[in-house]
């Protein structure tokens, strides 16, 4: 676009061409006709692309210009560019039609009912113990939403959410979770399970150190609780004696009530299970057995309605 061609004063058209008002309230069309104006450049393209008027879209913005008070745009030879008020125009229209959008999408979710998407990974503690019935509850207000689950261990589940690969994740609270946005899930404690006639069998609990001497069932590599487990037992005079290492707690249950050795686990994989008989329980009695399930995503504004509201039913705000 030639600016030499247009006199000065054309130019350099900043006048005040009215007085603007404090309470000026703009109307969402006029400013989606000025900023396809602007991008466009051209007001008779404008015209053609939102089946306008040129002297109509030419008026309305005319009217946006008296009402802020400071003209918007430079009337040149072979069309219009905004002037610097113009561009900071753009740039707040831009972001004022983005918000109406979102709003628009939002409440469409309510009025024509919740479809849609999520990726959740979880750890095995939050599966076993608490997200089933909670997945339950929210499927059951919102049927037409499907929810993929996968179990991954811990770090693996924190990595997935950074480079995008899941919206939501549920790991351990003793895994590092760097710059994502979390919220509490659940709490969990550990426990000793014990095989039927083992030597530790009758105490009321045990410290890590007491059960560190006696063959031991535990988790795969990876998993946050085992390696919780080694770190802390990292201080102890001997290291745990690992004598078989499974996926699942249910497999680490079998291998216990099987006689292999004696395991740690949070209670909500431990008690629906002490009614069968063939293995105990024992409070493990360190600082560190009470744990945090930690909910996390990337960015809460950015994810999908469908996401944000998981969110709210697994680990809401408090009031």
């Amino acid at each position: 676009m030639n600016k030499e061609s247009t006199p000065l004063d054309r130019r350099l058209n900043v006048a005040i061409v009215g007085t603007r008002s404090s309470t000026a309230n703009f109307d969402i069309t006029t400013l989606r006709l000025f900023v396809s104006v602007a991008e466009q450049g051209n007001i008779a393209e404008a015209s053609r692309i939102n089946h306008i008027a040129a002297s109509a879209i030419s008026k309305r913005i005319s009217d946006l210009e008296a009402r802020v008070g400071v003209n918007l745009l430079y009337r040149l030879r072979g069309g219009v560019e905004p002037t610097q008020a113009g561009k900071a125009m753009l740039r707040h229209a831009k972001r004022v039609l983005l918000l109406m959008e979102d709003m628009d999408a939002e409440l469409s979710e309510f009025t024509h009912g919740m479809r849609g998407q999520v990726r959740l990974w979880a750890n095995t503690s939050s599966i076993t113990q608490f997200l089933p019935e909670d997945i339950s509850r929210y499927v059951e207000r919102f049927p037409e939403v499907g929810i993929e689950l996968r179990e991954e261990t811990s770090q693996i589940i924190i990595d997935g959410i950074r480079e995008g690969l899941t919206d939501l994740g549920i790991f351990s609270g003793h895994t590092d979770s760097g710059d994502l946005e979390t919220r509490v899930y659940r709490h969990d404690t550990l426990m000793v399970i014990l095989p039927s006639g083992h030597p530790l069998e009758g105490h009321e609990k045990l410290k890590l150190a007491d059960i560190a001497a006696y063959n031991q069932v535990g988790l795969q590599d990876g998993s946050s609780l085992q390696n919780q487990l080694l770190h802390e037992a990292s201080s102890l005079e001997e290291p745990l004696k690992l004598r078989v290492r499974v996926l699942s707690f249910d497999g680490i249950r079998r291998m216990v009530e099987a006689g292999l050795g004696l395991a740690v686990l949070p209670e909500g994989a431990v008690i629906p299970f002490l009614e069968m008989g063939t293995f105990t329980a024992v409070k493990l009695d360190e600082p560190w057995a009470k744990r945090s399930l930690i909910l996390g995503f990337r960015d809460y504004k950015s994810l999908p309605v469908v996401a944000r509201t998981l969110i709210e039913c697994l680990a809401p705000e408090p009031s």
